[in-house]
């Protein structure tokens, strides 16, 4: 994860995606959607991470001397798709009704600023853990943004409400 503007980091400033769409949702505020929402991302589960982080530990003469792409390939998606189940999930664990408009499309210039780049494309690839560790993600997408989004409903729906107050 990273932060929630104004709860645990700063007010200013923008989160990483996820965070981003859980402060959105959180706040009940549409999801801006970057020229689109057309990069794709993949995204690994907690509990995997630590789980493959374990195996390096548990297991140095297999590990020492790699470089390991930890992630899950299989949990990819466009941003656009990510903001469409995290509101189908968070609608879920909330109870709250979705949004009339859950998403709004914003150009990379208006929400990062001038200057901005980024990759349209991030895919972990798992051949070197999985050859030499065994490891493969367990975690579906779906069963990640529940888990996510029920912490994140019970940790900071409170807080927002107080701070929107």
């Amino acid at each position: 994860m990273d932060f929630i503007p104004g709860i645990d980091g700063p007010s200013e400033g923008v989160p990483r995606v996820l965070a981003c769409f859980s402060n959105n949702l959180l706040r009940r505020e549409p999801l801006k959607l970057v020229d689109g929402g057309q990069s794709q991302r993949t995204f690994v589960y907690i509990k995997d991470a630590i789980e493959a982080v374990l195996l390096m530990i548990e297991n140095p003469d297999r590990a020492n001397g790699h470089i390991f792409n930890v992630g899950n390939p299989n949990n990819e998606v466009t941003v656009r798709q990510l903001a469409e189940m995290m509101t189908q999930v968070y609608t879920k664990v909330s109870g709250e009704p979705m949004l009339q408009s859950p998403s709004i499309d914003v150009s990379s210039k208006e929400f990062y600023g001038e200057g901005y780049d980024d990759s349209d494309k991030r895919i972990p690839d798992m051949t070197i853990i999985n050859k030499q560790l065994g490891w493969n993600p367990k975690t579906s997408l779906w069963d990640l943004l529940e888990s996510t989004l029920t912490y994140q409903h019970r940790t900071y729906a409170e807080a927002i409400k107080k701070s929107m107050a």
